[in-house]
C-alpha cells in the first residue's frame, strides 16, 4: 500500500510545483546566454555509448553531429564496444562527419567488456577533453538545443552534478506495447521525475538524455559496474557526497520503445534487477547520511525497493484463494471491504499516476482509453520482475543484457537482428498463475464479490496475455532459426 500511496503522492508534487519550476528553468536559461560571452560557454563532451548497435547508430551519430553549438567547445566520443559490422559503420560515420563537418568525432574502444557501460563511460573518460559529458545511448535521437539548454542550468551551479532530459517516443504508435509503455514513461518523466527534482528529494539520471558534470563523477569514484544500474547507482552516489540532480521537463529527447516482448522484458528484469542491486549497496550509507534529510531518506528507500512490488503481487496472486476460501469462516464485517479497497486503489495507483501525467502532456484521453493495456503491462510483467527481484535479494550475479532495438519509427516498423535469450520456463509459470488467478476469480464472480474479482481477473489476464505471448515469439524465433 505504501508504493500505491507513493504514486499519488508525486503526483501531486509534481503538479503543485510544476509550472512555477518550469518557468524558473527556461528563464535560467535565458538569463545564462544574455549574462555569457562566446568564448566562456563551456567545453562539452558527447559520448554515445554502444555495443553491436547496427541499425541504429547512423541516426544517433548523425543528430549528434547537427548539435545547436560551437564547433570549437564540444567534441563527440562514440564509446563503442562493438563486436560487429557496427565498427565498420562507425569508422565511416566518423570519416564522413570529419571531411563534411569538421566536428571533433572520434571512438574509443578497448580490448574487454569488463563491467559493460559502467566500464566503457569509464575509460572514455581518460580520453574526454570536456568539463561536462552529455551522455545518449543509442535508441536516443539528440535534440539540436540539447547543449545549449542542459549547461545553461548545470554550469553556473557547482554543485548540480547532472541535468536530465525528459524521453519522448520515436516510435509510440508502433502497436499496443509501444502505445502501453509511452504512457508508462511519460508518467515516471512528468510525474514522478518532475516532483522529486521540484520538491528537491532524491533523484536519478536514467542512463541516457543527461549531461554530467566530470569533477563530480570523479569526486565519488567515478562510474561503478557492480550493478546493472550503473546510472542510479552513480546518482545516489553523488546526491550523497552532497551534489543534486535537476530535471529539464521541456527538453524532450526521442527514444526507440522496445516493440515486443521479449525486448520489454529484457529491458524490464534490468531495471529491476539493477534498481535492488543498489538499494543493498547503498541504503545503509544513505540512511546514516548527514546530506540527507529524512523526506529525501524516505522517497530514495522507496524510490529504490519499488520493484519490490512485483514480488508482492505474486504472493497476493497466489493467497488471495485460500484466504477467500476461509473468509466465510472468519467474521471480520466490514474489515474486508476496507481492505481490499485499500488493495484495489494501491493496485490502480499507476494507472492514476501515468493518467495524470497525460493530461499534463495534453494525452489526458489517450491515457485513460488505453488504460486496460496499462493494466496488463502492469500485471503481465510481474513474474518477469519477480524473478529479477529475487535474484538481486540472493546476490545472483549476471550479465548486461541490452535492450535489443531495430530503428523502428511510428511510420517504419522494424525487426532488429539482435536477440535476448527468453527461457520459456518463466512463460509457462506465467500461463499457470493466469489460469490460478482466473479460477480464483470465477470463485468470486460464484459468491457475488463482483468487487473485488475485478482485482485478481486483471492478474488472469495480464499474466495470460504475456505467458503466451513470450512463448509464441520464442517459438517464431525458433522456427526462423532453423530455416536458417
Amino acid at each position: 500500500m505504501m508504493y500505491g500511496l507513493h504514486c499519488y503522492a508525486m503526483l501531486w508534487f509534481f503538479y503543485r510545483r510544476q509550472k512555477r519550476s518550469r518557468a524558473e528553468i527556461s528563464k535560467k536559461v535565458e538569463d545564462f546566454y544574455i549574462n555569457t560571452k562566446q568564448e566562456d560557454i563551456p567545453f562539452v563532451t558527447i559520448q554515445l555509448p554502444v555495443y553491436n548497435e547496427s541499425e541504429v547508430i547512423l541516426r544517433l551519430i548523425e543528430s549528434a553531429s547537427n548539435i545547436d553549438y560551437p564547433k570549437d567547445k564540444f567534441e563527440i566520443q562514440v564509446v563503442d564496444d562493438s563486436t560487429d559490422e557496427t565498427v565498420k559503420i562507425i569508422d565511416n560515420a566518423i570519416a564522413q562527419i570529419r571531411k563534411e563537418k569538421a566536428i571533433d568525432i572520434y571512438a574509443v574502444r578497448r580490448t574487454s567488456r569488463e563491467h559493460f557501460k559502467a566500464g566503457a563511460l569509464s575509460n572514455a573518460l581518460k580520453y574526454a577533453k570536456g568539463q561536462y559529458a552529455a551522455i545518449f545511448d543509442s535508441d536516443f535521437v539528440i535534440p539540436a538545443n540539447f547543449l545549449k539548454r542542459t549547461i545553461a542550468q548545470i554550469h553556473p551551479d557547482s554543485k548540480m552534478a547532472c541535468v536530465q532530459g525528459r524521453w519522448g517516443h520515436l516510435n509510440r504508435y508502433e502497436n499496443w506495447l509501444t502505445i502501453a509503455q509511452s504512457i508508462g514513461i511519460d508518467g515516471h518523466f512528468a510525474a514522478e521525475q518532475g516532483a522529486r527534482s521540484y520538491n528537491k528529494l532524491c533523484m536519478n539520471f536514467n542512463g541516457t538524455a543527461g549531461v554530467w558534470r566530470i569533477s563530480a563523477i570523479e569526486a565519488v569514484g567515478g562510474w561503478s559496474g557492480d550493478t546493472l544500474t550503473e546510472d542510479i547507482d552513480l546518482s545516489y552516489r553523488v546526491q550523497l557526497h552532497g551534489y543534486h540532480i535537476s530535471y529539464d521537463f521541456d527538453m524532450v529527447c526521442p527514444a526507440e520503445l522496445p516493440n515486443n516482448i521479449i525486448a520489454l522484458k529484457s529491458q524490464q528484469k534490468r531495471w529491476a534487477k539493477g534498481s535492488i542491486e543498489t538499494a543493498i549497496k547503498l541504503m545503509p550509507d544513505i540512511i546514516m547520511s548527514k546530506q540527507l534529510s529524512f523526506t529525501q531518506k524516505l522517497e530514495a528507500f522507496i524510490h529504490l525497493t519499488h520493484y519490490t512490488v512485483a514480488l508482492l503481487m505474486i504472493i497476493l496472486a497466489i493467497f488471495t484463494l485460500p484466504v477467500l476460501m476461509l473468509v466465510p469462516k472468519v467474521d471480520i464485517g466490514l474489515m474486508l471491504p476496507i481492505i481490499w479497497t485499500a488493495i484495489v486503489i494501491s493496485a490502480l495507483a499507476p494507472c492514476a499516476l501515468y493518467t495524470g501525467s497525460g493530461m499534463v502532456l495534453d494525452r489526458g484521453l489517450f491515457s485513460i482509453s488505453h488504460f486496460p493495456i496499462m493494466i496488463v503491462i502492469g500485471t503481465g510483467l510481474c513474474v518477469n520482475n519477480a524473478i529479477a527481484v529475487i535474484e538481486a535479494l540472493f546476490r545472483h550475479k549476471s550479465e548486461f543484457v541490452r535492450t535489443p532495438k531495430s530503428g523502428s519509427s511510428d511510420t517504419n516498423s522494424k525487426k532488429g537482428k539482435y536477440k535476448v535469450n527468453s527461457k520459456i520456463i518463466p512463460a509457462v509459470f506465467e500461463i499457470l498463475l493466469g489460469l490460478y488467478c482466473a479460477y480464483t476469480f470465477l470463485i468470486y464472480i460464484k459468491e457475488a464479490k463482483y468487487f473485488f474479482g475485478f482485482f485478481i481477473g486483471a492478474y488472469a489476464i495480464g499474466l495470460i496475455v504475456f505467458g503466451i505471448k513470450t512463448i509464441t515469439y520464442i517459438l517464431d524465433e525458433s522456427r526462423m532459426f532453423s530455416k536458417k
